[in-house]
């Protein structure tokens, strides 16, 4: 929607945060639900919500379940340039299959998880509300860009900003998740969890403002892109192996699973490199994603 309408990377994160809203908030009902997941015990709720699952959910979704995948998408495929990926017919049918997977969600997960909870018609108002004025900016901001950004002296090396962007991923991801958690060691889930949420979103904006710094810079090519996302991805990994996993077997497929993505990434720059990695001038504004590959 975001190619067929002329958007760029903000439009594209702020339908990330309506997609947010709307699986998390009226088809899991995660952002308000007493049980589900043990999210109300992250952190103190306020006004019914939970406060530490909603910051978690509303940056997680929009950079790791739409802004990454477009990026590695568009990166393997540089030549399709910024055309519109479905015809009329495929995007009525991907919205169809949406809206079926959303209600597969809805009569399975919060019934077995946490029974017995229908999300109050206010709330359900509100988060209706929030998310279609996000989808309005996200409209709105089309074709429009942010002052361009001071660049910094010098560039890291793809490989450095790769694990920049590793270790800001595994440290959002750690400040709130198990920092907020009711098994957390050093914080209570009381009030204490309301210091590494605020570390986290202060770690979330240094990383936007940084990466947005280093993408003004006329150094700045396709490799650190592709770098930005795999080292993001493989921190999200990372942070699994160590946080979420239950067993060896399961830390050992995502270990195996990260590898995997570090090798993919390198054969793909070693493809960028072949076929050229600088964007086209004026392609590193913010608002734009990737540019076709020269040639």
């Amino acid at each position: 929607m975001v190619r067929r309408f002329g958007g760029g990377l903000p439009s594209l994160l702020l339908l990330g945060v309506t997609y947010g809203l709307v699986e998390e908030g009226l088809v899991l009902q995660g952002l308000t639900s007493p049980h589900l997941y043990d999210a109300a015990g992250w952190a103190p709720r306020l006004f019914g919500l939970n406060t530490a699952y909603a910051e978690l959910n509303l940056v997680y979704h929009p950079v790791f379940s739409v802004t990454i995948p477009i990026i590695v998408v568009e990166l393997l495929f540089a030549g399709h340039g910024e055309r519109p990926y479905l015809r009329r017919g495929g995007l009525i049918t991907t919205g169809a299959v949406a809206v079926l997977g959303a209600l597969l969600l809805r009569v399975s997960i919060p019934p077995s998880e946490d029974p017995g909870y229908i999300l109050p018609p206010f709330a359900a108002a509100l988060i209706v509300t929030v998310a279609l004025l996000v989808t309005a900016a996200a409209f709105a901001v089309r074709g429009k860009h942010l002052p361009p950004a001071a660049p910094p002296r010098a560039l890291p090396s793809p490989e450095l900003t790769g694990l920049a962007a590793g270790a800001a991923a595994l440290g959002f991801l750690a400040l709130i998740f198990p920092f907020a958690g009711a098994d957390q060691p050093f914080f209570t889930h009381g009030a204490w969890s309301l210091l590494p949420m605020a570390a986290a979103a202060l770690l979330a904006a240094a990383t936007t403002v940084t990466l947005r710094r280093w993408s003004a810079h006329p150094s700045w090519t396709r490799l650190h892109l592709l770098a930005a996302a795999i080292g993001a991805t493989v921190g999200h990994t990372i942070f699994g192996t160590i946080a979420n996993a239950d067993s060896w077997p399961d830390r050992l497929f995502l270990i195996t699973l990260a590898v995997l993505m570090v090798l993919s990434g390198r054969r793909l720059a070693r493809r960028l490199r072949a076929d050229g990695l600088h964007l086209e001038p004026g392609d590193a504004r913010p608002g734009v994603i990737t540019a076709p590959v020269a040639g």
